[in-house]
């Protein structure tokens, strides 16, 4: 099974078992605590004293919010004891395997085929105007 498909098959289970893709409330269901507040980046990922720990930045709009918390949920189900930061304008354009996973793992449990088919007469600038999601989030979940 490839990367993408066993993203899918992650997302396909929460979806399932939860009955959400809300990134927020898989972790709460999860036991993955995360605290939004004055951060220093965008967010990041950390495991601290065997817990899984989210941190937000107060300065996200709610569309960011929501990319940056599925991103970094992705890290702590995949990449459980890594600590990752989430910068913007170079963490969704990063190449390196974890964090192309979190990108690809964001871009599948935010953009549902649903949306992609309400969506479908839009360009992909006009579908990154009304979501509120930036273009290279579109473009993975695309490929």
């Amino acid at each position: 099974m490839g990367e993408t498909e066993r993203i899918k098959h992650i997302i396909a289970h929460y979806l399932k078992k939860y009955g959400t893709s809300d990134p927020f409330e898989i972790a709460d269901l999860l036991g993955i605590l995360y605290q939004i507040g004055n951060c220093k980046h965008e967010g990041c990922y950390m495991f601290l004293k065997n817990h899984r720990y989210i941190f937000l930045s107060n300065k996200l709009n709610e569309f960011e919010l929501k990319l940056v918390m599925a991103h970094e949920l992705a890290h702590a189900i995949f990449d459980r004891k890594e600590n990752c930061y989430f910068v913007r304008n170079k963490t969704l354009l990063l190449n390196s395997k974890i964090e192309r996973r979190a990108n690809t793992f964001a871009a599948y449990l935010l953009i549902d085929d649903n949306m992609l088919h309400d969506y479908e007469d839009f360009t992909r600038e006009q579908f990154c105007d009304c979501t509120g999601y930036p273009e290279e989030l579109i473009k993975l979940r695309l490929k």
